[in-house]
Order: structure tokens, then sequence, then C-alpha cells
């Protein structure tokens, strides 16, 4: 039995999952203290860890790591399954690399755009030469809600929820429609975008907020809140495997 930590460490979520033989058995909300890190590999010993970071996290995190796993650190540099024909590569968010990773993992040579809901919404589309070409970056549920409450005198703070009608009643329902309905809205667009430039392709839909939205959506989608995860450990597969070679 393959025991492995995935660790995703986000502006909005830090995790961890747990692989037993490529399944998920669990996942950990994390701090960033060595001493979580160290109740992990205490009570699961995995052979193998990767660390994906869009933060500036606590360095002690990967010396332990590497000295009690397999450790890779998930950079521009890392080998990955697909190619980034773009400009600037050491500017792909390790994350967005993730995803792309686990597009082409389970849609191998399919055109895919995988749109994650963290912080931001990524837009990451992959060809179907495995290529990942870009995509586009906006604004997020939880920022939209903030920026609504900090950049005006007298509009509350409002906390998610699916539950609001088209044409809000009060203030809570009319921000909850104008940003989660506007959101669906635009993911709409954006698809309809690609679509009518790529006619075949699959649309993914991953992160934390994704629940909010899969119904709200008219574009048929493959919803999986957990994709990051499966993304890094099939990098952490694929570098294993060329490791051995």
């Amino acid at each position: 039995m393959t025991t492995s930590l995935c660790i995703d460490l986000g502006n909005t979520r830090k995790k961890c999952a747990v692989f037993e033989n490529g399944e998920i058995i669990d996942i950990i909300v994390l701090d960033e203290e060595e001493e979580s890190i160290n109740k992990l590999i205490e009570k699961y010993h995995p052979q193998k860890s990767i660390l994906s970071s869009v933060i500036d996290h606590n360095i002690a995190i990967e010396n332990i790591l590497s000295k009690k796993t397999r450790f890779h650190k998930l950079t521009h540099l890392t080998k990955l399954p697909f190619t980034t024909p773009v400009s600037k590569p050491e500017t792909i968010g390790a994350d967005r690399l993730a995803l792309a990773a686990a597009a082409v993992y389970f849609h191998h040579g399919r055109n895919n755009l995988v749109i994650g809901l963290g912080s931001c919404i990524t837009y990451n589309f992959i060809n179907k030469s495995n290529q990942f070409i870009g995509g586009s970056i906006s604004p997020g549920m939880e920022m939209r809600f903030t920026s609504l409450h900090a950049y005006t005198a007298k509009l509350p703070k409002v906390t998610a929820d699916w539950n609001f009608p088209l044409i809000g009643y009060d203030t809570k329902t009319n921000i909850l429609s104008g940003v989660i309905l506007g959101m669906a809205k635009e993911m709409d667009g954006i698809i309809q975008e690609y679509a009518e430039k790529y006619r075949n392709f699959n649309v993914l839909l991953t992160g934390g907020d994704a629940a909010y939205f899969a119904r709200h959506l008219k574009s048929q989608i493959f919803a999986d809140p957990e994709l990051i995860f499966k993304g890094l450990y099939a990098i952490s597969e694929f570098n294993d495997d060329d490791a051995k070679t």
C-alpha cells in the first residue's frame, strides 16, 4: 500500500488530501505549523508527498516533508504531463498547473476548460494536444462580497448562501443575486466564447465555491471540488515514475 500526502496551500484554503493506492481516504484542513505536518506523518506514515503553494508559507514544512517522505514541490520546473507554450511559464500558479494536470489525466487528448473557484476565478485551457495555453483570471466570490462592503459606506459584508431569488427583496439577497448569478453568467459567457472557437471540449468546475454555481450554469459541466488534489497526485506519480527510470 502506497500513501501520499497532497498539500494545497491557497489564499483561501489550506488542506491536505491523503491518498492510498490512488484513492482519497481523507482531507484535512491545515495550519502552517510544523506540528500539524508532523501529526499527519505520524498518523498516515506516507511514503510520498507533494506541495502546491501560492502563498509565502512556512519553509519548515518543506524541510519536514523532505526528511520524512519522497517530497516534491510543484514549480514551473516540475516535469509535467503537458507542455506550457506561453511567454512566461514561470508565472503560472502552482494551483493552475495542478488543475491542468488533472484535466490531462482524466480527459487525455481532449480540449479542456478548467474553471477553478477560489479566491479568484481561474479559467485554464488545455487543448487536445495537451498544451496549457493560458486562460484568464477574475475576482472570486469572497473577494466580491468583501469589495462591496469595503468600498461602500453602508453595504454589509454578506456570507455566501445558495438560497436566494433572482430579484432580491432586501440588501442581502440583492447582493447574493448580483454576486453569485453575476459570476454564473460571467462563466456561461466565457464558456460560450470557447465553444465558438472549440466545438468539442470539456468544462471542469472545481474549487471550494463550486457548489454555489453548478446549479446556475447553463453549460454542461463536470463538477469535482477536489480536482486540484487529483492533479497533484497525478503530478507526484508522474515525477516519481520518472525518477525510478
